[in-house]
């Protein structure tokens, strides 16, 4: 490394040469996810960016080797709630009454995205297709499944059913069902059976306990969201496969149970903030829970897709466990003693997505240095190895950004937990007297976090001599409820406060040049950049991606329904502090921006609609501010396609050159600002 530094290029930041451009980084876009277990094979799904944006479902066989289950244009992904959730289900079907030790293959159940009815799949069978098993409905967003469990017993898949009752975004209710495995429901909805009462506006995927006596699963209304207060729900279950005698066994309006699951000797465990931190709990169905490992860490988070799965249970009693403050370490909890014995590997960030079978564990998982990869524990070893999905170096990665973990401190001296990756590039160095130009990153949610973890996008920059700043603004997760409750009815106010803070401190440390910061987000992200725009001159230039810009409009049946009511906890109640909303939205506002901007929009956008930047534009218009907008067809609330986050990506990088008069090497297409 000595000798390169030596031979190092001396170029002004954001001129270097990479060979990361912006159809590797669409290329990568996305990671696999909802990894289970069918019978003893590993599945999982992963994105396609070159497919469309469809999301696939691979298995791996024994010999070792990924396949495809469905070929395109099968998109394994459902609706529910908009943001999905689990799509797919599967079991090992048992032999013949002639031989009862042997297995016909596996039989995956699985929501399509095109339509969002289940079918059902014998991927083993010659000559099989997918067949339908729920009807179509015509009314509103129709009928949507999620986090599915096949019960060959019962012959029936229970799920949480999402059934549009009218035109509008909340005119939808939620219930458990149970859908025929015969396909018998597929034209006639009556076929379907509702297996919990409604009482519930949102409702998770019922767990049947080991004895199928009873069943859990949670449930909350509004106007909280899952991270404010869930309700772990009880039943029954009778000899006909009803559901009798709900009850709430834990949980309530301050208590988020973020997961439910069973032992294996009947016992229930959940994931509980009830001290604050998401920790596990245990306790029979006539007993207290017990906490199993009380640190302040969690070990579950917020529950934004249904079937998360933060835990999962071992046929030993031990519990597969995804834990940490920050960052996430799999690990092995021993209920009994309370220890915790993780996984050794390179990986800092596991998602919610923990399944067992036997000894095995499987998680997805990532690094700094590697993009997620699906992962298997053996307990007995204690051995990790990469088995679905590995990470395969797309460049040198020598060029991949080096982050540090910060710590800032905001106003009142709260503390900011930031990731900070400075210009990085093995060929280049700037010259002495030039310091680099930054991007704040602001995360969407706002109730999640930005993990640390190797980001292509965030590559595409640092090795062009553009560092980034990814905050974790009060609001985050992975830091305990307190930090969590900072953002409430604090929307548009800590989180802006945050970003700039950061932003502001790696200016005055001499690490980033104060006269070229930016800053940038998608989602509530969008939110947070549009709102510093129109509130601070800290920036000299925004990226706005589908962003959140009229309050007022966005909670008065502007957006879906599972976040119809989020605002009521970020801003306030609107029947109580109706200023509030119009004083903080950025819509109202235009006339503060004096920075140029890109703002970015999926059409087909039900969560934030393409209605909330055309009003902003049209308030914009004949000001003089330096400014581009492009819409893209076909994508909704997260970009999917390659082609579209190429140009996305593209065209940001411009702004950057044009804002902090930097000149890309190799060319760049030029977004074109209007005024």
């Amino acid at each position: 490394m000595g000798e390169m530094i030596d031979m190092a290029l001396t170029k002004p930041y954001g001129s270097w040469l990479s060979p990361i451009d912006a159809g590797l980084a669409a290329a990568h876009d996305g990671h696999p996810a909802f990894a289970g277990f069918v019978g003893g094979e590993a599945w999982w799904t992963e994105p396609r960016p070159l497919e469309g944006g469809r999301r696939a479902l691979l298995r791996r066989r024994p010999d070792g080797r990924e396949e495809s289950v469905l070929p395109a244009p099968w998109n394994v992904r459902s609706r529910v709630m908009e943001y999905g959730g689990l799509p797919w289900t599967g079991a090992e079907r048992p032999g013949g009454p002639h031989d009862p030790d042997s297995t016909r293959g596996p039989l995956i159940v699985f929501t399509h995205f095109a339509d969002q009815r289940l079918y059902a799949y014998e991927p083993d069978a010659p000559g099989a297709e997918p067949r339908p098993l729920t009807p179509v409905s015509d009314v509103g967003g129709g009928l949507r499944w999620a986090d599915p469990r096949i019960h060959l017993d019962r012959g029936e898949v229970w799920c949480v059913l999402e059934e549009f009752t009218g035109e509008g975004q909340t005119d939808v209710r939620r219930v458990l069902a149970a859908v025929p495995l015969d396909g018998s429901a597929a034209g006639d909805r009556a076929a379907v059976r509702e297996l919990s009462d409604g009482r519930h506006r949102f409702v998770t995927g019922p767990r049947l306990a080991p004895d199928g006596a009873h069943v859990a699963w949670l449930a909350w209304d509004h106007p909280r969201m899952p991270w404010d207060g869930t309700e772990l729900m009880v039943a029954e279950v009778g000899a006909d496969g009803t559901f009798g005698g709900a009850r709430r066994f834990a949980g309530g309006p301050q208590e988020s149970i973020a997961q439910v699951e069973w032992a294996p000797d009947g016992r229930l465990l959940f994931a509980s903030d009830r001290t604050g931190w998401w920790n596990l709990y245990r306790a029979a169905l006539d007993g207290s829970p017990v906490a199993l490992c009380a640190r302040e860490e969690e070990f579950g988070g917020p529950l934004w897709q249904l079937g998360l799965s933060w835990f999962a249970p071992l046929d030993s009693g031990l519990v597969a466990v995804v834990h940490g403050t920050g960052a996430t370490a799999l690990g092995v909890l021993d209920p009994e003693t309370g220890e915790v014995v993780d996984a050794a590997g390179p990986w800092t960030e596991w998602s919610a997505s923990v399944a067992v079978s036997g000894t095995r564990v499987i998680g997805v998982a990532a690094s700094p240095r590697s993009a997620y990869e699906v992962v298997e524990l053996d307990t007995r070893t204690g051995r990790a190895r990469v088995i679905g999905a590995a990470h395969d170096d797309p460049v040198d990665p020598t060029y991949y950004p080096e982050p540090q973990i910060r710590t800032f401190l905001g106003p009142d001296g709260r503390e900011i937990h930031a990731h900070v990756y400075p210009p990085h590039h093995p060929g280049h160095l700037a010259p002495d007297d030039e310091l680099p130009p930054y991007v704040v990153w602001a995360h969407g949610g706002p109730t999640s976090r930005a993990p640390l973890v190797l980001n292509l996008v965030i590559a595409y920059f640092t090795s062009r001599g553009i560092g980034v700043a990814d905050v974790n603004y009060g609001g985050s997760t992975g830091y305990g409820r307190e930090y969590r409750d900072r953002l409430r009815e604090q929307w548009g106010v800590v989180d802006v406060e945050d970003c700039a803070a950061v932003a502001l401190a790696l200016a005055e440390e001499g690490t980033a040049d104060p006269a070229r910061l930016a800053i940038r987000g998608g989602s509530a992200g969008g939110w947070t950049t549009a709102s510093s725009l129109t509130t601070t001159d800290v920036y000299a230039c925004g990226t706005v991606i589908y962003p959140v810009l009229d309050l007022t409009s966005w909670s008065d049946g502007e957006t879906h329904d599972f976040e119809s009511r989020y605002l009521d906890t970020l801003i306030g109640p609107p029947d109580e502090v109706p200023g509030r909303y119009e004083e903080r939205s950025p819509v109202r506002h235009a006339e503060r921006v004096t920075a140029p901007f890109l703002l970015l929009q999926g059409l087909d956008d039900v969560i934030c609609p393409p209605a909330q930047c055309e009003r902003f534009l049209a308030r914009m218009e004949g000001r003089g501010v330096p400014h581009a907008y492009i819409a893209f067809e076909g994508e909704g609330h997260g970009f999917r396609r390659a082609d579209t986050l190429v140009r996305a990506l593209e065209a940001e990088l411009s702004l950057y050159a044009q804002v902090f008069r930097i000149d890309p090497a190799g060319g760049l297409p030029t977004l074109e600002l209007t005024k």
